[in-house]
This record gives structure tokens, sequence and C-alpha cells, in this order.
């Protein structure tokens, strides 16, 4: 009985070739993609052609992949923290020896800025998501973050209730989004859509100085270390009204001048982003009387990836005076009356009990820190990244804990005279809540009660997100 299955006979010396072949073919292209890929790794590694082009595309592409890995849950980004405290608004007031006065802030959870009172109500807010400022072709991000990856990172207020806020986006690369100012009830005055990025301060004239950074593709000769694409930093000077009227090149300052090597020593890690600038304090007359590094119109710049801070003329570009000294990824250096420097240390109280961060006073001629505070083992000190700090008129120091989403006043003997505790709650269980991006106390004073009195005061402290 015969099967199903054809009777093929016995292979042939034809057939058998042909087996040969495809697998000879087979063996010929793996051999022919391990051959190319061994020849780009080897041309990334030694920065020949076509290495610099392969090695863009994978990190454009890695960057694209994070971005869009970042926009899943807006909780797992580093604009939310695990809250370490139930508690909500101000849990501790010693009016005795606090300083009177508004405060404002701005936090991680919303493009919005608060005004609050010694007790933390709400006196006025502002809030302008960033869909409604970004327009495309305006120079800002051509793909930006939703708007709940937006916030603002910095701001002023000025006495007539009108505010200057600077927006980052989280996730994103570059992350500086614009400056925009607005007026009490959060209409756009004027926008400046270039990437703006951390801080930017105001002269008594009126003009802004505002730091802003871009990509770039091209290899510096003087910094072959670097990488490429790596972030550039400028620093812009922008009328009162925002229009630009100068534009200087931080990297190229650091190139044409003493400090020069100081570059050659950044870390691996920080070669795509070599100088990281994260704060602008304009030298005014007061100021400079003191401080024998700066003179008035120049501006005072902390560049965290080489750990310094120094002393630039925003016309000229010139990079006039740098120091470096016992501190580590610094932010927010302010002159002080006496010609010191107050900045906020962020890893430099490595190896003690209270916590890795710490705000040092120090003299700039000779590094000397004359004054600390760290926390306690049982309260500490920490944050990573971001943060600042204001000296007080009564002699207290304001710091801002950016990643423990709260603001603190300090005596000069380091005692807690007031704490503020970010109160929105949210992610799951509403376990976490978000940074407080940065902070300042204010003259209540200063203020027109009836501006802060407006329609649009929202009291959305307690909204859970």
């Amino acid at each position: 009985m015969q099967g199903n299955t054809p009777d093929t006979g016995p292979q042939t010396d034809d057939s058998k070739a042909d087996r040969g072949d495809r697998i000879f073919l087979l063996i010929s292209c793996v051999g022919a993609f391990a051959l190319i890929f061994l020849v780009g790794a080897l041309s990334v590694v030694a920065g020949y052609f076509p290495g610099p082009a392969i090695e863009r595309a994978y990190k454009g592409g890695m960057a694209w992949y994070d971005k869009l890995t970042h926009q899943q849950n807006v909780y797992d980004t580093d604009l939310w923290v695990a809250a370490k405290t139930d508690g909500k608004g101000v849990t501790r007031i010693d009016r005795a020896r606090m300083q009177a006065g508004y405060t404002l802030y701005t936090s991680g959870d919303a493009p919005a800025a608060y005004l609050i009172d010694e007790e933390g109500a709400l006196v006025h807010e502002w809030r302008l998501p960033f869909s409604k400022f970004h327009e495309a072709g305006d120079g800002g991000p051509e793909h930006p973050q939703p708007d709940e990856f937006v916030h603002f990172r910095n701001a002023r207020v000025l006495p007539n209730g009108d505010l200057i806020a600077l927006y980052e986006g989280t996730g994103d690369t570059p992350y500086g989004y614009g400056l925009v100012k607005i007026d009490s009830a959060s209409n756009v005055i004027w926008k400046y859509a270039g990437r703006a990025h951390h801080q930017f301060d105001i002269a008594p004239d009126g003009r802004i100085y505002v730091l802003t950074h871009a990509i770039a593709q091209e290899v510096m000769p003087v910094y072959a270390n670097l990488e490429t694409p790596r972030i550039d930093d400028y620093l812009v000077t922008l009328s009162p009204d925002g229009k630009v009227l100068n534009k200087v090149d931080l990297l190229q300052s650091f190139a044409d001048s003493y400090y020069r090597q100081l570059v050659y020593t950044v870390s691996a890690f920080s070669r795509a982003d070599p100088l990281h600038t994260n704060t602008v304090e304009y030298i005014d007359a007061a100021k400079a009387v003191n401080f024998p590094f700066g003179k008035e119109g120049q501006v005072l710049l902390s560049f965290r990836e080489t750990h310094s801070v120094g002393v630039v003329d925003p016309e000229s570009g010139a990079l006039e005076w740098l120091t470096r000294g016992p501190w580590i990824g610094q932010h927010d250096p302010d002159i002080l009356p006496n010609g010191n420097i107050l900045m906020f240390d962020n890893f430099g109280n490595f190896g003690k009990p209270e916590g890795r961060s710490r705000v040092i006073e120090f003299n700039p001629a000779t590094t000397e820190i004359v004054w600390q505070y760290a926390g306690t083992a049982e309260d500490p000190l920490l944050s990573a990244i971001r943060s600042d700090q204001q000296r007080l008129a009564n002699g207290n120091t304001m710091i801002t804990e950016s990643s423990g989403g709260r603001i603190v006043e300090v005596t000069p003997s380091g005692d807690v005279v007031w704490e503020f505790v970010n109160p929105v709650r949210g992610g799951d269980k509403g376990q976490k809540l978000p940074i407080i991006a940065w902070s300042m106390r204010l003259d209540a004073g200063a203020f027109d009660p009836a501006v802060l009195r407006g329609e649009n005061t929202v009291n959305t402290m307690e909204t859970s997100q």
C-alpha cells in the first residue's frame, strides 16, 4: 500500500551544491555584517569617518527614545520625589526669630509661581501653561513636552504684580524652554522663545541677563576632548521688553581666557555638557563695593561641571575671574554685602551624618568657608540637583531644598525658625510631592494689595495631581 509522501529519490549532486551555496551565502552575509559592525565600532572609537556620523545617529536615537519613555509618567521624572513627611504647608514657625514677609516660589507640578504669607496661605498665583506660550517656528522646541512635564524653574515678581518666569521641560534636550513676562492676571506681555534655562537676573535699568543653551555639532579645535553633539551655554542680554541685545558664547569665553585648561578637567560624564552653567547674578553698585573680583555691570556665573564660579563681562564676553573650592556640583552663588559668596553646595558634605548637601559662605579670595549649614542627622539637607538660598535682612538664611520639596529658614546658629513643605501630592496613593524649584523671601510692603487681590487668584495649594 502506497503512502501519501512522494518519492523524491536520492539527492543529486546539483541539489547538494545549491544547499552548499546557500550556506556559504549565509556565512558570507554574517561575516560581512560582522565586518561592517567592527569597522563602524573602530571608526567610532578612533573618530574617523563614518564613526562620528554613526555616533551622532546613535545618540540622537537614544535621546529620542529617552524622551519618549520619560513622557509615560510625569511622577517618574525628577520633578517629583518621595514625600519624607506627611506635613503640608508651614510646618514650623518661630515668629519672633523669622524674617517677616511673603515667599515667592516655583514648583515642579506646574508652570506657576505662588506667593504665600508667613502662615503658608496663598496670597497670589500666576499660571501660564506652556502650550499657551509656545508657537511653532518661534525658536522654541519643535516638539515640546506635554504641559505636565513643563514648569516654571525661576521667576521674579515686580511691584506692580507683573511676573517674569522661565520655563523648563523635563525629559528633553535642550530642556530650556523660554522666558515670559505676564501681568498679575497671567496675560502675556512679551515672550522670549530662546532656550532659556536655570536662572535669570534683572539689572536696575530693567535689562535681563539670562542663560540659554543649544546643541552644537561642530568640533571645537581648542577642546577636542569634548563630545559632539554637545550642549553649549550662552549668556544673553535682553532689553526690558524682551528683545535680544547681546549674546556671549561661554565656552568660547573659557577658550579665550587664562582659565582655558579647566575645561580639559571635566569628567567623561560631562563631555557632552561641559559647563552646565546654572546661575547668573548681576553685579550692581552695592555688590561691587566689597567684591574686588567683579565690576558693576558684570555678572557672576556658576559652572557646575568645572566646579567653579566666575565673573563674565556681558559686553566683551571676557571671563575676568574664576575660582574653585571645596564644593561639588554647586548652585546659586550670591554676592553678600561683606564681599563673601553664599552658595548651595549640593555634594560637598559627603561622608557626614547630616546629608550630602550644605549651604556655605566663603571668602572668594581664599575660598575659606566662614559659615555653613548642613542640617542634622535627624533633619538632613539633601538635594542632588537644583536648590538655592538667600541671606535675609535679619541675618537668617532661607534655603530651598529642591529634592526635599521644602523651604527652611535658619538662624546663624543653625536653628530652623520656619519650614514650608510643598503641599501638593500625587503619584501612586499620593506618596510623592513636587520639587520646589526656587524661592525668594520678599517684603510684603513692596506690593500693591489691590493688585494681589486680583480675581485670578485661585487657591490650588491642596489640589492633588
